[in-house]
């Protein structure tokens, strides 16, 4: 089992920046990715970022040159930095974490965050 605890999410006005972590417990970890996904009220969730162990990264279209994503192994966390940020960034960011070629997900609590305009 893994748990996922994220934070740093809220409110920021458009163009300013925010810092997620989300720090992953209760398991030997091997190799794995974890990310970010987000989902806006009445849309489906997508992905935002992902991260290997390795240090491999994918980005959604949408966010690539705004957002970062890096990850700490000795301390299992991932970071998400959202740089420029828009209105339509607004959603419940999740925490993601997946053994690398496993089906399972295993997803943190989520944590809000809103861009005004």
């Amino acid at each position: 089992q893994v748990q996922l605890v994220e934070s740093g999410g809220g409110l920021v006005q458009a163009g300013g920046s925010l810092r997620l972590s989300c720090a992953a417990s209760g398991s030997r970890f091997g190799i794995n990715v974890m990310g970010w996904y987000r989902q806006a009220p009445g849309k489906q969730r997508d992905l935002v970022a992902i991260i290997t162990r390795g240090g491999v990264t994918n980005y959604a279209d949408s966010v690539k040159g705004r957002f970062t994503i890096s990850r700490e192994n000795a301390k299992n966390t991932v970071y998400l930095q959202m740089n420029s940020l828009k209105p339509e960034d607004t959603a419940v960011y999740y925490c993601n974490f997946r053994y690398l070629g496993a089906t399972l997900d295993y997803w943190g609590q989520g944590t809000q965050v809103t861009v005004s305009s």
